[in-house]
């Protein structure tokens, strides 16, 4: 018969972390209950490059704005209720699930960044920020004199 280590911890840690994913999806403010906008965001990096992914279909290039500040790289945009005519018109909604409305994202960039080379290109709904990772410099030696 094998002995088997009693780790009570451990399925503690695996309940927390199914409960953790069950709740991912609820809104967790009540301004995300009242219909507000949150745009979801990938964040990645390779040896060269950070790279931003925001979903926002339903938008287009002139409803979004980017912006970087002090290393804090700020995403601004409004999605648009779309109408046929402009107005709402005659439209009796048995349901609606779809959400507007304006929303900012801001992510503190690391120092190793160059805020001088960023690009931002938009494709099907899609933001796609990248930003050089700047050439780290080598500490330079010295020698000092002893007095």
């Amino acid at each position: 018969m094998a002995l088997i280590k009693f780790e009570p911890f451990r399925d503690l840690e695996f309940l927390n972390s199914n409960i953790r994913r069950f709740f991912e999806d609820f809104p967790t403010t009540a301004t995300e209950f009242s219909s507000a906008y949150h745009p979801k965001i990938d964040i990645y990096e390779d040896d060269n490059k950070i790279y931003f992914e925001a979903e926002v279909p339903g938008m287009s290039k002139k409803d979004l704005n980017i912006s970087v500040h002090e290393n804090v790289l700020t995403i601004t945009g409004e999605k648009k209720k779309i109408t046929e005519d402009g107005e709402e018109k005659g439209k009796n909604y048995f349901r609606t699930e779809r959400i507007f409305g304006s929303f900012t994202r801001s992510f503190t960039l690391p120092d190793e960044v160059n805020t001088e080379k960023i690009n931002a290109k938009f494709s099907e709904g899609i933001l796609k920020i990248e930003i050089e990772k700047a050439i780290p410099k080598k500490p330079e030696e010295r020698i000092i004199s002893i007095n």
